[in-house]
C-alpha cells in the first residue's frame, strides 16, 4: 500500500504532466480540492473538469516539493510553484494531501506563511 507521501508525489507528477486522467485515478469519488483562497471543488468529476480547465489556462504549471512528510493518513509538502508567463502562480507554497486507502480524499494548497507552517507543521 502506498504511503500518503507516495500518493502526494504521484498526484503532483500527474499535475506536472497535465494529466487529468491520472489525477482522477488517484482521487476518491468524494475528493475535495481547496485553493489558497479557501475555495473548494468537490467530487472527482468536478475536480477533474477543474484541472482540465486549469491545464488549458496555465500550460507549463509545476509544483516542486522541497519537503514531503507523512502525517498519519495525510502528507504535507513544502516547496514552490512555477508557471511560465504567470508570476501570480509562481512562488513558495504548502500543500496537504489527505488519503483513504490508496486514493486522495483532498488536495489543499496554502500560501507559505508562518501561520500556515504552524498549522501544517512542515519544517522551515
Amino acid at each position: 500500500m502506498p504511503t500518503p507521501a507516495d500518493l502526494a508525489v504521484a498526484f503532483n507528477a500527474a499535475i506536472t504532466a497535465a494529466d487529468p486522467a491520472a489525477l482522477a485515478a488517484l482521487m476518491t469519488d468524494d475528493h475535495v480540492f481547496t485553493d489558497t483562497e479557501g475555495n473548494q471543488v468537490t467530487g472527482k468529476r468536478a475536480c477533474t473538469t477543474a484541472w482540465e480547465g486549469f491545464f488549458d489556462a496555465f500550460p507549463g504549471y509545476r509544483n516542486t516539493f522541497d519537503e514531503v512528510r507523512d502525517d498519519g493518513a495525510a502528507a504535507t509538502m513544502r516547496g514552490h510553484s512555477t508557471c511560465p508567463g504567470y508570476p501570480e502562480l509562481t512562488g513558495p507554497a504548502l500543500w496537504r494531501a489527505e488519503t483513504r486507502g490508496d486514493k486522495l480524499t483532498a488536495w489543499q494548497v496554502h500560501d507559505d506563511t508562518p501561520e500556515n507552517r504552524a498549522l501544517l507543521g512542515p519544517a522551515s
